[in-house]
């Protein structure tokens, strides 16, 4: 399986009074640097991932439109809402069960975290740019389970 982890683009910022809302914080849409950094980092995956690749996303607006940039067909999976558990978050794209490429938009710090516990088997705070791919894949050498960091890509290197 690979393991694609998209971290949403740039979003507008929450206004001080809203910045404790839930809800207001899944509102957030992407700016206009947001919306080119969605734009650079979808035009490589298209030419990079296979026509059947499924793509889930978060609920979060900022998320949603992120995903949008590379396809109008994301299912959005609330598992993947800010704040996720790790093991939710695999849990619900069936890590390392699927045999499909997947590609995941979400949220820092659980994009990180998700990262740091598959290529090094404990979570940590990674750091995930804003708009950042991380390309994981999952293979079994000598019956032993591993995974390998194939790329990572940040969106204004594109």
């Amino acid at each position: 399986m690979n393991l694609i982890l998209w971290r949403h683009a740039e979003a507008e910022d929450l206004p001080d009074a809203l910045s404790l809302s839930r809800h207001a914080d899944l509102q957030r849409p992407l700016t206009r640097r947001g919306r080119k950094q969605a734009e650079a980092s979808a035009k490589w995956l298209r030419a990079h991932l296979p026509a059947d690749t499924r793509i889930v996303c978060s609920p979060a607006v900022r998320a949603r439109e992120t995903a949008a940039a590379l396809t109008g067909d994301a299912q959005i999976l609330d598992a993947l809402a800010p704040g996720a558990d790790v093991s939710a978050v695999l849990a619900a794209v069936e890590w390392p069960e699927r045999t499909e490429h997947v590609v995941v938009v979400g949220h820092q710090p659980w994009i990180g975290r998700v990262a740091s516990l598959l290529l090094a088997g404990t979570e940590m705070d990674w750091s995930v740019r804003k708009g950042g791919v991380w390309w994981l894949t999952g293979r079994t050498r000598e019956s032993e389970a591993q995974t390998v960091l194939r790329a990572v890509i940040n969106p204004e290197f594109l």
